[in-house]
Formats: C-alpha cells, sequence, structure tokens
C-alpha cells in the first residue's frame, strides 16, 4: 500500500509538477488513510471498500475534524483513486459517492473607497521608499496583480505607452491595464526614488527595489510594507495583498466589468475561480452598506 502511495507522490511531483508543500499534505492524508485501514486488517487498496470509505469519513465528522480538513483528506483520496485506475492498479473508483462537506465560502475583507484612499496617503512621498511604496500600492489596487508578480516586475514589464503590464516575460499571454494615478505615481518613482535606492548595485531592471541592496523585494517585504500602512491608517481589520487583489476583483464586478475580462486581468486559469466575487456580489453591496451607512 505503501508503495502505491510513494508511486502517486512522484506522479504528482514529476509530472503534475504539484508543490512540495501539496505533495507533504498527499502523503499525510493518504498514510493516515492507509493506517486506518491496516486496523482493520486490510493491507491491499484493492480490498478497500465503498463502505469503508464513507466510514472513514463519518469517522472524522464524529472526531470533529474541521469541514475543511475533512474536504481536503477527501480530495486526496478521489485524486488517488484516480490514479490508481488510470494506472490500471485498481478496476473501479469507489470514490464518487464520498460526500465532502458544504464549506461556506465567506466574502473576503474589501476595501472601501475611503479605506484605499487613506491608505494610499501614508507612504511619505519625500523619501525614494515613499515613493516606491506609493508606486505599488497604486499599481496594485489599479490592476489586482499577485504580490509575486509585483515584486518580479521588471521595468521592460511595463508599456507606458499604452498604460498596461505585459506579462509575456512571465510566460503568460496577458496584458493588464492600468490608470493615470498608477503612471503618475510610478513615473515619480522612476525619476525621483529608484536610483537612489539602487546605489551602485548592477541595474537588473526589477522596477520596485528594496531599500536595502538595490534588489527585488521578497513576498515578505511586500507584505510587511502593506501591513505597515494599514495599521498607520487606521484601519482595525489586518490588511493583505489578497485583500487589495479581492477589492480590485470585486470593484470591477460591482461596476459591471465582465467576469471573462476579470479573470484575464487576475491570470486565472479557471473561471470558478473569478466566479466567487460575481457569486459574491450582493453581498459584497450588503457589506459596503452596513459598513458606510449610519442609518
Amino acid at each position: 500500500m505503501e508503495d502505491a502511495i510513494n508511486e502517486f507522490i512522484s506522479y504528482l511531483g514529476n509530472v503534475r509538477e504539484v508543490k512540495e508543500n501539496s505533495l507533504l499534505s498527499y502523503r499525510r492524508d493518504l498514510t493516515r488513510l492507509m493506517m486506518a485501514m491496516k486496523e482493520e486488517n486490510i493491507y491491499s487498496w484493492s480490498e478497500v471498500s465503498e463502505d469503508q470509505l464513507s466510514s472513514y469519513v463519518s469517522n472524522m465528522t464524529e472526531h470533529l475534524m474541521a469541514d475543511t480538513t475533512i474536504s481536503r483528506h477527501i480530495s486526496s483520496i478521489r485524486s488517488f483513486w484516480h490514479f490508481m485506475v488510470e494506472s490500471g492498479e485498481l478496476e473501479n473508483d469507489i470514490t464518487e459517492g464520498l460526500k465532502a462537506p458544504h464549506i461556506e465560502r465567506s466574502l473576503p475583507k474589501i476595501l472601501t473607497e475611503r479605506e484605499i484612499a487613506m491608505l494610499l496617503d501614508q507612504p511619505d512621498l519625500n523619501t525614494p521608499k515613499g515613493k516606491r511604496d506609493k508606486a505599488m500600492l497604486e499599481l496594485l489596487f489599479a490592476t489586482g496583480i499577485r504580490v509575486s508578480e509585483i515584486a518580479m516586475l521588471k521595468i521592460d514589464d511595463v508599456e507606458f505607452r499604452l498604460n498596461c503590464i505585459d506579462f509575456k516575460n512571465f510566460g503568460q499571454d496577458r496584458i493588464v491595464p492600468f490608470g493615470q494615478h498608477a503612471r503618475s505615481a510610478i513615473m515619480d518613482y522612476l525619476k525621483g526614488g529608484r536610483l537612489a535606492l539602487l546605489g551602485d548595485t548592477t541595474d537588473e531592471g526589477i522596477l520596485f527595489l528594496s531599500a536595502t541592496g538595490g534588489k527585488a523585494m521578497s513576498r515578505q517585504g511586500v507584505w510587511k510594507m502593506i501591513k505597515k500602512y494599514g495599521k498607520m491608517a487606521g484601519i482595525k481589520s489586518a490588511i493583505t495583498p489578497f485583500s487589495i487583489r479581492h477589492t480590485f476583483a470585486s470593484h470591477m464586478i460591482e461596476n459591471g466589468a465582465d467576469i471573462q475580462v476579470v479573470q484575464e486581468m487576475l491570470g486565472h486559469q479557471d473561471i470558478a475561480s473569478t466566479q466567487r466575487y460575481a457569486d459574491n456580489k450582493h453581498n459584497y453591496i450588503r457589506e459596503i452598506y452596513q459598513r458606510t451607512q449610519p442609518r
């Protein structure tokens, strides 16, 4: 049984290129299932029945495991069984009847226009670092791009003539436009901030440089920067790059943008990832009303 798990993990890593953290989760979930089956004197995956899998899932519920954890276990089991059937090791897929618990997807933190303005007012534009941070925040709110993308963005990726980011150097056929506020902030940073941050370091063309060493900022550095300005602005809830990305997408959907356009701008492979913003549209309106309407 363990050999089959090892083959599955190897397939995920080498063929599907699944990340290490996910591989560890798959292995942990399947090893737990294997140990439970061995306690019932089952030593081959072909001996496992549909009823035994259902009982295993029910046992997790009885032990008050979180719904998200149970859903992850079921997903791991289903993926493993699909692999075993496809490879000819098992004849039938007995996982179709497994019922994952319903998980309520809550609306992410959405910033109001007032909160956005407060956040954007925090960087000190008299310093190179402040000019950089202002430009980064403006660009994040204007495009909804990922923190990993803005950290590695190069000057050549920005098309100032058309006011857009071209992600061809990221291996993507994706262009994301931005507005005049972001353009002005970026130009101000390029004229009066970037060279000071670069110092004597060799210029590799990275747009947003760290304050030490003139290299690309780390994702953690971007997170800390946003968190710092959120506190300075007096915004009580934690502000993260995800908050800004969610705010961008929700505002686009709320203002009538086509969901496929938003999908392309966000770089979602699956439209279902974008659909949640449309599904949550009315909840978003209600949340903003409750937070901003005094009566």
